[in-house]
């Protein structure tokens, strides 16, 4: 479980948690922190999601260091490439690089569509995020208005996506919670061919066969087209919900809301995440391995699994105004998907 900074007190061997330490941050601080991560802006009063940890078994892990984290990256470029939760990870660490560079250094942080970008002229580095939430082309493509529950995506186009990052040194996917629906219907449309040259046709599919056609495409593209002498590529793991309270002996209908301590049981793993899902993307990463492509995955589902404390519920600001029977049952509104900052990402 993560602290942000130095922990005291008592550490458990081969734990998965620690105790609390001391450290206090205002994320307003932030000059590129959204509205919907912003937690104690928005009238969070407990702290402790801040002050926990990752402690694996048999290893102490470094403090992050954003200074060396800027030389290591200088004349470099990082791109995220997915969803909302890997916007949430580009957050967390420019927030964290800001907070290390004084006042009179310029940065600058600019939109562009789907792209956001941050530099540090300094050190001649960017840190990009790119909206690309079902990793191909897709009816979603906006990165304000989507259409989620009726989602489409094109099994045979990547490019207008992977020419905006195709130059980039680290490439971070991920890519998950936009393959899962918690209803009956389980299924999607697949397009092939185009309208322009009249052969489209759609075919519905499973949501976990829509994932692995877009994982092929995707690996397909990336064997065949980035500088393998140059780029590096990580897939960040499952981020979990935590909407179903019954999974650490909760009530279901309170969902995340109220939650303040991580979940204790060592090995926790809850039932709604979809561990198979993680199988699938090493299995069609690791064909890049063979094409001399390095990659990495980052497994982040154990480590945040652990987090129900973590995530915004109510506390974050609210597009549109909300309805008498929202008002009168917090829960309904609130948000078990996202990470406040700071907080769990950071780690």
């Amino acid at each position: 479980m993560p602290v942000r900074r130095s922990a005291i007190g008592r550490q458990d061997s081969g734990s998965t948690t620690t105790c609390l330490g001391h450290f206090t941050l205002d994320s307003s601080a932030c000059a590129f922190i959204f509205p919907e991560l912003s937690c104690d802006k928005y009238g969070r009063k407990d702290v402790m999601y801040q002050h926990w940890r990752w402690h694996p078994y048999g290893c102490d892990l470094p403090r992050f260091n954003a200074t060396r984290l800027l030389e290591k990256l200088r004349n470099k470029r990082l791109v995220f490439v997915g969803d909302s939760l890997n916007r949430n990870q580009w957050v967390s660490l420019v927030c964290m690089v800001e907070a290390s560079i004084p006042g009179n250094r310029l940065m600058m942080r600019f939109f562009n569509g789907s792209l956001i970008s941050f530099k540090a002229f300094e050190y001649n580095v960017t840190i990009d995020f790119y909206w690309s939430p079902l990793l191909v082309e897709s009816n979603s493509d906006d990165p304000i208005v989507h259409h989620v529950e009726y989602r489409i995506i094109r099994a045979d186009r990547i490019e207008k996506y992977a020419n905006a990052w195709r130059d980039a040194d680290i490439i971070i996917f991920n890519s998950y919670v936009w393959w899962r629906k918690h209803k009956a219907d389980m299924r999607m449309k697949v397009m092939y061919g185009s309208f322009e040259n009249g052969d489209a046709k759609l075919q519905e599919v499973e949501m976990v066969d829509g994932f692995e056609i877009a994982l092929k495409k995707l690996t397909e593209w990336l064997g065949e087209n980035i500088d393998k002498n140059k780029t590096r590529i990580f897939f960040a793991g499952s981020s979990p919900t935590h909407s179903w309270a019954s999974n650490w002996g909760g009530v279901d209908r309170n969902k995340c809301l109220n939650e303040t301590e991580p979940i204790y049981k060592v090995g926790y793993k809850a039932a709604g995440t979809d561990y198979s899902m993680m199988e699938k993307a090493k299995l069609y990463f690791g064909m890049l391995e063979q094409k001399g492509v390095r990659f990495d995955i980052l497994n982040i589902t154990g480590l945040s699994d652990y987090r129900k404390d973590g995530h915004p519920t109510v506390f974050r600001k609210q597009f549109a105004p909300l309805t008498k029977e929202q008002m009168a049952n917090p829960a309904s509104y609130a948000d078990c998907t996202h990470w406040c900052l700071p907080g769990v990402l950071d780690v």
